[in-house]
């Protein structure tokens, strides 16, 4: 067997973190088909296989995962070593890799392209999901979600700006039904529901001088995302748990009304982590003053 190239096991590593040859050729900067070419010559040659492929899903077999499992650290020394080299460069270059929730997507999105004008030999892939990823396991340099759910063996570093999750309901709708004063009423209204990524049912939490509430009160309607559900309570279905961020110009024109806002206060917003034991890379630590940067504006 003749031996494989470094480039190749990047891109079969690539593939594994992505479940996808699509979002993989994107990192690599190839084609989604060269890479199926590059992954299927390294399988005719190891004599397994390494995926399993369908229409809509990509997979590691049993084989792969093992191969994958003993060459990965490998890889992460290799990586370790060219980025001890890039740190003697006067800017750094290559590829940074960002996990963060949708929210903390676009809150963070100025920063990532103030990040890319200073330094424009780096590269920035940044995977927008609702689910709560493993950064280190899956490839990613950093995440970016509320500080409260960063993982506590993470370095966390606030953005500085708090979010709030408040009750908003239409004109005609609190007309009609009255507007609720504390958080047990709500089971007398209807209540728009919104499911997250995850496909849970997003509780509504509510905390007034150390008094804290967590509902699931009634609802007809449950819709796919908290946007969804603010268009709803524009239409007057209901009322609806969002972000305040979110709503601002409703409430600035009165298209909808807060109630219910001495039982929402705000919270701490978009941390970014990583990891303490892992050295950063000159591309993450340039990023990280930047972000530092934008917290003191």
């Amino acid at each position: 067997m003749s031996g494989l190239a470094l480039n190749e096991l990047n891109a079969m590593a690539a593939v594994a973190a992505h479940r996808s040859f699509r979002a993989a050729a994107s990192e690599l900067a190839v084609s989604p088909s060269a890479l199926s070419h590059a992954i299927a010559s390294m399988e005719r040659r190891l004599g397994v296989r390494l995926f399993n492929r369908t229409t809509r899903s990509v997979s590691l077999t049993e084989a792969g995962e093992q191969f994958l499992a003993r060459v990965q650290p490998a890889l992460r020394e290799i990586a370790d070593a060219v980025e001890s080299v890039n740190r003697f460069r006067d800017t750094p270059t290559g590829l940074l890799r960002l996990n963060a929730s949708e929210g903390a997507a676009e809150r963070v999105l100025p920063i990532v392209l103030d990040f890319m004008a200073a330094y424009p030999d780096m590269r920035v892939d940044m995977v927008s999901e609702g689910r709560m990823v493993d950064i280190v396991a899956e490839g990613f340099d950093a995440g970016l979600r509320l500080g409260e759910t960063a993982p506590q063996e993470m370095i966390a570093l606030s953005l500085g700006v708090q979010e709030a999750m408040i009750v908003v309901g239409s004109p005609a709708y609190l007309t009609r039904r009255g507007a609720p004063k504390v958080p047990a009423d709500l089971f007398a209204h209807e209540c728009i529901r919104a499911r997250l990524p995850s496909g849970t049912i997003l509780r509504w939490e509510f905390a007034r001088q150390g008094e804290e509430t967590r509902l699931d009160p009634p609802g007809r309607l449950v819709l796919g995302s908290p946007d969804l559900s603010l268009q709803a309570a524009r239409g007057g279905a209901g009322l609806a748990f969002v972000n305040c961020r979110s709503a601002s110009k409703d409430l600035a024109s009165g298209t909808l009304i807060q109630v219910l806002a001495d039982w929402t206060p705000p919270f701490p917003g978009i941390a970014l982590y990583y990891p303490r034991q892992r050295l950063p890379s000159a591309g993450l630590r340039a990023f990280i003053d930047c972000f530092q940067a934008a917290r003191l504006r």
